[in-house]
């Protein structure tokens, strides 16, 4: 830890690694380390629900391609200065493994692909969506963590315990800027907002999934649950980042987009609840009013 700091947590100096001429990216392996739990769960999820296990896989190679572009796609409408913008490179819009990644776009196109997937393989969607929730929200709380491994996405400063300590970063390299002593350059102590989210997705997934084992719900109501959940702690981030974001009439644009999602949501649980029968996790059938 740099002298003269308060004592904080310390951020890598490095997000990427090379095995000979290949490089290993701390983000894309926590992204990838998300995905694989998601699927997991999913399918134990589904099996629970009277479904083939596998189908988790097979729907998954649809939904997460789809995921991977809608997120990118919002993150570069979203913030398309760095590649679009005075200096700004074009092709660095397909990098994605430098991180970038909107959540909002994921979801949206994510839900795209499990839709093509789930008819594709004779799921039925809800069941699908209503499956796949509380893993979604634990890969959030994992990919969160490549923001951490690459200083990014972090809150006002603060001299808090649990302060993050965030060094100047070199983003197309992957690891800190150093000095001529060949020290990271510390740009000091921030609110660790990467972590606040990790921790609000987890939240999220443990409430999900005691509300599936604990509460009758009709199909498609979980999956509603979870998107008007996850937006109430986004606001809250959001309002904490201090990274440059456009705005409209003063508020970040995410923050506008939480509270429609939000809204959104809700619109889900009420349609589920007139429209679907009801289902119960792990009863293998369906119960109708």
């Amino acid at each position: 830890m740099t002298s003269g700091l308060p004592v904080s947590i310390p951020s890598p100096t490095t997000g990427v690694w090379h095995l000979g001429p290949f490089p290993v990216r701390a983000y894309a392996l926590c992204i990838l380390l998300g995905i694989v739990v998601a699927v997991w769960m999913t399918g134990r999820r589904l099996a629970d629900r009277g479904h083939p296990r596998e189908k988790a896989v097979d729907i998954s190679a649809w939904a997460v391609p789809f995921g991977i572009v809608g997120g990118r796609l919002y993150h570069v409408i979203t913030t398309p200065d760095p590649y679009f913008g005075k200096g700004g490179h074009p092709v660095r819009a397909l990098y994605i493994w430098e991180g970038g990644l909107g959540i909002w776009g994921a979801i949206a196109l994510g839900a795209v692909g499990a839709w093509i997937g789930a008819r594709r393989y004779g799921i039925p969607f809800s069941d699908y969506v209503d499956a796949a929730a509380p893993g979604v929200a634990v890969a959030q709380a994992l990919g969160r963590w490549g923001n951490w491994f690459n200083n990014e996405l972090y809150g006002r400063r603060t001299d808090v315990p649990w302060g993050l300590t965030i060094h100047e970063w070199d983003q197309s390299a992957g690891h800190a800027v150093r000095d001529a002593s060949g020290k990271a350059v510390v740009l000091g102590t921030f609110h660790p907002t990467f972590l606040y989210e990790s921790l609000w997705c987890l939240l999220l997934a443990v409430v999900l999934f005691l509300v599936d084992r604990r509460v009758v719900l009709r199909r498609g109501q979980l999956f509603g649950l979870y998107v008007a959940g996850y937006p109430v702690g986004r606001v809250v981030v959001e309002l904490m980042r201090s990274d440059p974001a456009h705005t409209i009439f003063g508020v970040r644009v995410n923050v506008w987009t939480s509270i429609v999602v939000f809204l959104l949501g809700v619109a889900l649980v009420i349609l589920a609840r007139r429209r679907a029968p009801r289902v119960r996790a792990g009863a293998g059938s369906q119960m109708s009013e």
